[in-house]
């Protein structure tokens, strides 16, 4: 049916089979009824029904559409992943850029090319450039991997060490590496930014033994890797953020954070801070690393050590959020109480860290952490800090 009318009846019939049934069969009743129709009276045409008939019209050719759209994606992903396997260099190259081209049009390729095993054969890639020491291929393999993304069931825990090694040394490369040729500064730091978007997935999804086998080049690539986008002044969709992220789901370990602090990351940390107005997801992620740096001697060594270390997060106090708050009074809760000489307990009062602590047991509700917190911290050098004007003592004792 395509032009539904009804007739007087209340029958609906397509139009060109009524007036078939009518014309050339010499017919004038219903049939469905056998009531006689009216000579005079014609079809009421049945707008309703016409839209839905055209309506799942319109879906069944969609469906026949979309079904032979995947068959055909599922029948090319699987001989372009074929062509990855054979030794033809040109061959894999086209096959690479085809992939990364399918994928970027849509999930539905992206969950089809997963479905055929490119994440494994990506990874494969990656490792085997590093291996070789060589880029053909690689700024595609990355990106592919960055669109179809990395889960914990997609990789082995036993293969996490060999990628891990492998993002980290594309991080390490320099422009040198790559072939001037086709590859410009924006696609080189692409490949960087991909791999540590990547690296965060693996770090996420790795288990504990993983990530306490992290060596001293890995931290040293981390951390050069952010002082350079801090100098460069650069933050590619947000690869600070990224790399923060790897830095405190592996600083819960004392010695990772050991190797941190040695390699000087709580300097680059409060620097990265220091350059521009506080970004609540790069604040909150900073201060949590922080933490874990500071709870050790030589992390607040190289807190206070900073020029700029005490008032940074004395700054950041009252101003981000609540999570920012709690670490940062964390953070001068261990300095008071780990490293409070005379020379850090006046530096607070001159950067005004008394009078932010003041302020916290002023607009904090009575039973609140922060207030607790603050007001310990009072307490235990108010005998330094009596003759601050901001300071309460009754506020203390009550």
């Amino acid at each position: 049916m395509k032009d539904p009318v009804t007739v007087a009846t209340g029958i609906t019939y397509d139009r060109e089979s009524i007036q078939r049934w009518k014309s050339y069969g010499q017919h004038n009743t219903c049939p469905v009824t056998n009531q006689l129709l009216p000579q005079l009276t014609g079809f009421t045409p049945n707008h309703n029904l016409r839209r839905l008939i055209e309506s799942w019209s319109d879906n069944q050719v969609l469906q026949t559409s979309n079904h032979s759209t995947l068959f055909h994606v599922k029948v090319t992903a699987l001989n372009l992943i074929k062509n990855l396997k054979l030794q033809d260099k040109s061959l894999q190259l086209e096959s690479l850029k085809s992939i990364e081209k399918l994928v970027m049009e849509c999930e539905k390729n992206r969950v089809c090319f997963k479905e055929f095993g490119v994440v494994k054969v990506m990874v494969s890639i990656v490792v085997s450039c590093h291996q070789n020491c060589e880029v053909f291929g690689l700024k595609e393999a990355l990106n592919v991997l960055y669109l179809v993304r990395l889960s914990q069931d997609e990789t082995h825990s036993d293969e996490h060490d060999r990628i891990i090694s492998s993002l980290t040394w594309v991080l390490d490369l320099d422009a040198s590496s790559c072939d001037c040729n086709d590859t410009t500064n924006v696609t080189y730091m692409s490949m960087k930014f991909h791999a540590m978007v990547l690296l965060k997935d693996i770090i996420d999804n790795a288990k504990s033994h993983v990530l306490e086998r992290l060596n001293r080049d890995f931290f040293k690539t981390i951390v050069l890797f952010l002082q350079k986008q801090k100098s460069m002044n650069l933050d590619q969709n947000g690869v600070i953020k990224e790399v923060i992220h790897v830095m405190l789901s592996t600083c819960t370990w004392p010695r990772n954070s050991s190797m941190m602090i040695e390699l000087g990351a709580v300097f680059e940390l409060v620097e990265i801070e220091l350059e521009s107005s506080p970004k609540k997801a790069i604040t909150e992620l900073t201060m949590g690393v922080l933490f874990h740096l500071c709870s050790l001697a030589d992390g607040r060594a190289q807190l206070i050590g900073h020029a700029a270390g005490i008032a940074m997060v004395t700054k950041r106090i009252g101003k981000v959020s609540r999570k920012v708050d709690e670490r940062a009074l964390m953070i001068i809760s261990m300095i008071s109480k780990y490293s409070a000489t005379n020379a850090v307990l006046q530096e607070m009062m001159r950067v005004g860290t008394v009078e932010k602590l003041c302020m916290v047991l002023q607009v904090n509700d009575h039973n609140s952490y922060q207030r607790e917190k603050a007001r310990d911290i009072l307490k235990r050098h108010s005998n330094v800090w009596k003759d601050s004007p901001c300071l309460n003592l009754t506020l203390l004792t009550s």
